[in-house]
């Protein structure tokens, strides 16, 4: 089976590439292709929303409903969550004894990364790269800035952050401390559904870990050569440590949208669950295509237009298209934590490069911050820098590799300045990368 999931998955990664390269390739034909990329990015936006949203009201109908108070409590951020377990798996953790240490600092190193990973995303890179530029494409000055404002709020903030709520809520809502049904013998019974197999392998790594953290690393090699005696390892872990396992296991949307069948039906369940799963995939790729097209530009000096632009954006085209091919073996949807981490790695140099243009006199000129208000942007902005360079460390110390990934951070912060310095002496014109201003309905004359 697996050489026809291997092709099936081919043909997928395909289409999208196709759906997105041809929306990007339309972007660049002036007005009218920018008005078609607009018109089906809301359209998606639209779809992922409505979608979301439509699993969550049934959710909210089904059964006992949803636990509306504790859902609006969790929108407030609980910092101790860095540091410690949540409370929910304390009865859990109770339960494993001796090797309950071991179990919490891995639940807290989990926790960690997916709230690294929520701050690196919180600011997408399309507010802060690709708004300015869809700006000088509409010709909007500093006087449509109120415009810009409301475009972005109703066009991204608001949407994504209902879409995201909706998901957190639906997969909190079905995994969060529940120990995934079929993996743990002890539990099933005859009417217990089988586990889906592509947690079986996350599973059984979960413990292995446990395995190797018990008996060392040498023992465990050893254990390893033997397939019967390592099943029979499993096998004999307290049951305590299988249900652990069995809660940390890490799901995908397809996961979701199956756990979701008994409340919702199959149709929303799969079929609306999955447009909009389709639909946020989809508009992510057509962004960061359109992105990395703008970079390569800026990188060669030249208008963020035509070929260059088309070629930039299929090179992340094609890298990302290589993803599902080189992370085997897990979760796709957990490909977002290491990727956003990374992302966290890299944000404070965004950060610092918007403070360092706000207080840069030849860049803004009169428009420049002064006085109370320049007091105010330095404030807001230094305390972004610094969170953010905080927020970099931690991801890269809480690696596994943390030792090559502060030399290769600190080799790319060199490298990033020996270029900045490069460009300033040798660019004879800082805006000649920026896109000409093209007409769009509703723009400026």
């Amino acid at each position: 089976a697996m050489p026809d999931e291997a092709m099936a998955q081919g043909i997928i990664v395909g289409l999208l590439l196709l759906v997105a390269g041809t929306i990007v390739w339309f972007y660049n034909s002036g007005g009218w292709g920018i008005r078609l990329f607009e018109t089906v990015l809301k359209i998606m936006v639209g779809v992922v929303v409505l979608s979301f949203f439509g699993v969550v009201v049934r959710m909210s109908m089904s059964g006992d409903g949803l636990p509306w108070g504790e859902i609006m409590a969790g929108f407030i951020p609980d910092l101790s969550l860095l540091s410690k377990p949540s409370p929910q798996f304390d009865s859990f953790l109770a339960a494993a004894g001796d090797h309950a240490e071991w179990w919490r600092n891995r639940i807290v190193s989990e926790q960690q990364k997916v709230m690294i990973t929520a701050v690196a995303t919180a600011v997408g890179i399309n507010m802060t790269f690709l708004l300015p530029y869809s700006m000088l494409a509409r010709g909007w000055d500093r006087d449509f800035r109120g415009l810009a404002g409301f475009d972005l709020s109703t066009g991204l903030v608001i949407p994504f952050a209902l879409a995201t709520g909706c998901v957190v809520i639906a997969s909190a809502s079905q995994f969060h401390t529940r120990p995934e049904p079929g993996l743990v013998a002890a539990d099933s019974t005859e009417t217990t559904a089988k586990p889906a197999p592509n947690l079986v392998g996350g599973y059984n790594s979960l413990l292995d870990a446990r395995l190797s953290a018990e008996l060392g690393k040498d023992e465990f090699a050893a254990l390893k050569k033997d397939d019967t005696a390592l099943a029979a390892a499993r096998a004999e872990l307290p049951l305590a440590d299988q249900r652990m396992a069995a809660i940390l296991v890490q799901r995908d949307a397809f996961n979701l949208a199956s756990s979701l069948a008994p409340l919702t039906g199959q149709t929303i369940s799969q079929v609306v669950f999955g447009i909009g799963v389709l639909g946020m995939a989809i508009s992510t790729i057509i962004m960061l295509m359109l992105i990395n097209g703008f970079v390569v530009c800026e990188m060669c000096g030249m208008p963020a237009e035509g070929w260059l632009h088309r070629a930039g954006a299929l090179m992340a085209g094609l890298t990302g298209a290589a993803g599902p091919f080189l992370w085997t073996g897990k979760a796709k949807v957990w490909l977002a934590v290491p990727t956003s981490m990374f992302g966290m790695v890299l944000l404070p140099i965004a950060y610092l490069t918007f403070f360092l243009m706000m207080n840069s006199e030849s860049l803004l000129g009169k428009d420049m911050p002064r006085g109370g208000k320049r007091i105010a942007w330095n404030l807001a902005l230094g305390i972004a820098v610094a969170l953010a360079g905080f927020g970099s460390y931690w991801s890269v110390s809480s690696s596994p590799y943390a030792t090559y990934g502060l030399i290769g951070l600190g080799l790319f912060l060199g490298l990033a300045v020996v270029v900045a310095l490069v460009r300033r002496s040798g660019s004879p014109d800082d805006n000649a990368a920026a896109p000409a201003p093209v007409k769009v309905a509703g723009s400026a004359e």
